[in-house]
């Protein structure tokens, strides 16, 4: 219960907080101060090794143990707070009388404005107080730190010795920590109120600390669960600090006095969960009950829930373990169904009833999902780096013989040097495509027979490959022997699949590239070079016979065309002829002389088109005068505004 001064203030002297707040005082002090200098050096280090290597386990965990002690060290500082206030309580001290001297005012306008906020910020930071100020500024800091390392997509790695001491580092601090907690745990409420949460504050760095260690002890390159978890130790801190935080916000608004004794304000809700068993409703309860005076015991409601809570709880429980046996089947997937460990069905795609888990349960196969599988991989190690789409090709696109591929098999072949035999290595990218079979028993032969379908089909082929390559040449191979070389290897490799009843199916073979030797690739080149050099030729020289052919096919057409088109003009004109000279018949078979005087006058008339003619009436000139026509010319002088005139020369009679 909180002591108010102006009513209690005789009293304080005998209640035994007030009596140790001093001692009490000097331990918190003791403890904050050495609590933060470890969270510092820790908060140091990690920015070094941030900046140095910012993909190392140590990081994230140097920042989460650090926010933990500082949490603990914000928890210490707010108890010290009160301690303080007791100490003060039992020995007050006279109040200073501060007596305002006559100090000339503030001339400026914009002095006058500093002066006036100056007071007002003193005035509200008297108002919030040190405490809740330093509370929030050590939460603050806590939750920035973890929130600027936090990164679950850290790589594992092995830390080397480094490793083992900082564990054995972290494990001391942690037991000297609980060994604090202990004295803490221990504290009768009567003397030290505040024991309690601090202790539970004290837990989070102790749990903190001892995760961290374990952490450090299994970190390998192997075992990727240490780095998760180094990481995910930082929620515990941070959820306090973010706690802290709120609470300090939320102290804004409660009315303070500085007679009546405060209260801790760094009491976590989520630090008291660290006790065994948990009891979240019975801390709520009490956090309510001294808050803000309301006893949940007293409503009807609330211990109805109480007491249906478990038997609910039960039901709700039955009901999900119940619907662990609904299973739903992907479009491309189906599912093989257990019960009791034995395999009864094979489930299509959508929605299915069976036992509940663990009686029944549902494998899931693949259903026509088509895979591609090399014979060879690299290093499983080495990430996967996207190239831009308008940069360089990556080197893997590189098909030329002397580049090293990922993805390429040696295999030793036969050949021949100087008449003797001899072998050579040969790189080879041979790819399958394949797929689990799409019946029923191939799905249940995939899943039961084969614990590993691509490295079964990997190994296969290998020694399908070899087998197949030491009954081969390195002429025949780089010749008539590779058309077929993918269609024997697959028959192989799926009869010997099917041999080991692993229901998989192979859909197509790929020979991707073979890269045979050094010295038999420069000869292969010479001898591609000199079959291109002569198709090249052979196909100039039929290009040129087949343009002769074609130029003497078009003189041909042409003088036929000719002959075929005068034939045809010819023809018409002699039936041209003919039908006229038919018509000429009929014509004069029907007019007689008339038709005769006819074409006369038309062929007349046509001779004489272009003649000049004087066609004189014999009439003229009466009866016994015969016509006179005048040819002579007369000559007039010339005038160039009349026209010239001309007259025929001489007469005619």
């Amino acid at each position: 219960m909180q002591v108010d001064l102006e009513v209690d203030g005789a009293q304080v002297a005998g209640l035994p907080r007030f009596q140790q707040a001093v001692f009490q005082g000097r331990r918190l002090r003791q403890f904050a101060i050495g609590l933060g200098a470890l969270s510092a050096a820790g908060l140091v280090l990690a920015l070094f090794v941030g900046l140095f290597a910012p993909l190392s386990l140590w990081a994230p965990l140097l920042v989460n143990q650090s926010a933990a002690l500082l949490v603990l060290v914000a928890g210490l500082q707010s108890a010290g707070w009160i301690t303080r206030w007791r100490a003060e309580a039992m020995n007050p001290t006279l109040p200073v009388v501060i007596v305002a001297d006559d100090t000339v005012a503030p001339e400026g306008w914009y002095e006058r404005l500093l002066e006036r906020f100056s007071q007002r910020s003193v005035r509200m930071l008297g108002q919030i107080g040190a405490p809740t100020l330093w509370l929030g500024a050590w939460a603050l800091l806590a939750a920035f730190s973890v929130s600027q390392f936090w990164n679950l997509a850290l790589p594992p790695a092995a830390l080397g010795l480094s490793a083992s001491v900082g564990a054995a580092l972290a494990l001391l601090l942690a037991f000297g920590l609980l060994v604090v907690e202990r004295q803490l745990a221990q504290e009768n409420v009567a003397q030290w109120p505040e024991a309690g949460a601090l202790a539970q504050l004290t837990r989070v760095a102790i749990i903190c600390l001892v995760l961290g260690a374990l952490c450090l002890l299994f970190a390998s390159e192997e075992s990727i669960w240490p780095v998760r978890l180094a990481v995910l130790i930082g929620l515990l801190p941070g959820l306090v600090a973010v706690e802290l935080l709120l609470r300090a916000v939320l102290s804004l608004f409660s009315p303070q006095r500085e007679q009546l004794e405060p209260a801790l304000l760094a009491r976590s809700f989520v630090a008291d969960m660290l006790r065994w068993p948990p009891q979240p409703l019975l801390a709520l309860q009490h956090e309510l009950h001294n808050r803000f005076g309301i006893d949940l015991r007293q409503i009807w409601a609330f211990t109805y829930m109480r007491r249906a809570f478990f038997p609910v709880l039960a039901v709700v429980a039955i009901v999900g373990w119940s619907l662990t046996g609904i299973h739903e089947i992907p479009l491309q997937g189906r599912g093989i169904y257990e019960r009791f460990g034995k395999p009864v069905a094979v489930f299509g795609p959508g929605l299915h009833a069976g036992l509940p888990w663990p009686l029944g349960r549902v494998l899931n196969v693949e259903n026509g999902v088509v895979h591609e599988l090399a014979t060879s991989v690299g290093e499983a190690s080495a990430p996967v780096v996207l190239e831009p789409a308008e940069g360089p090709a990556p080197a893997i696109a590189n098909r030329l013989w002397d580049a090293s591929h990922v993805n390429d098999k040696s295999q030793v072949i036969a050949s021949s040097r100087a008449d003797k035999q001899s072998f050579q290595i040969v790189n080879m990218d041979v790819r399958f495509v394949y797929r689990i079979g799409l019946t029923d028993q191939a799905a249940l032969v995939a899943t039961y027979n084969s614990a590993d379908v691509p490295t079964l089909i990997r190994s296969t082929a290998s020694r399908i490959l070899v087998h197949d390559f030491a009954s081969r040449t390195l002429d025949g191979l780089l010749g008539e022997d590779r058309v077929g070389l993918a269609d024997e290897i697959g028959r192989a490799v799926q009869a010997d699949l099917n041999t080991l009843d692993s229901g998989v199916e192979i859909l197509a073979t790929v020979v991707e590239a073979i890269h045979p030797p050094a010295g038999a690739a420069n000869a292969y080149h010479g001898v591609q070079a000199a079959q291109i050099g002569a198709q090249a030729l052979i196909s100039r020289e039929r290009g040129a016979a087949v343009e002769a052919t074609n130029q003497a096919q078009l003189q041909a057409s042409i003088a036929r065309d000719q002959a075929t088109a005068s034939a045809h003009e010819i023809n018409a004109t002699a039936q041209a002829t003919d039908l006229k000279f038919s018509a000429e018949q009929k014509a004069y078979a029907s007019a007689g002389q008339a038709f005769v005087l006819e074409q006369y006058l038309g062929q007349l008339t046509q001779g004489l088109a272009n003649a000049k003619l004087l066609i004189l009436d014999h009439r003229m000139g009466g009866s016994s005068n015969a016509p006179t026509i005048d040819l002579r010319t007369f000559t007039l002088p010339a005038d160039p505004a009349s026209p010239r005139t001309s007259a025929q020369p001489g007469a005619a009679h």
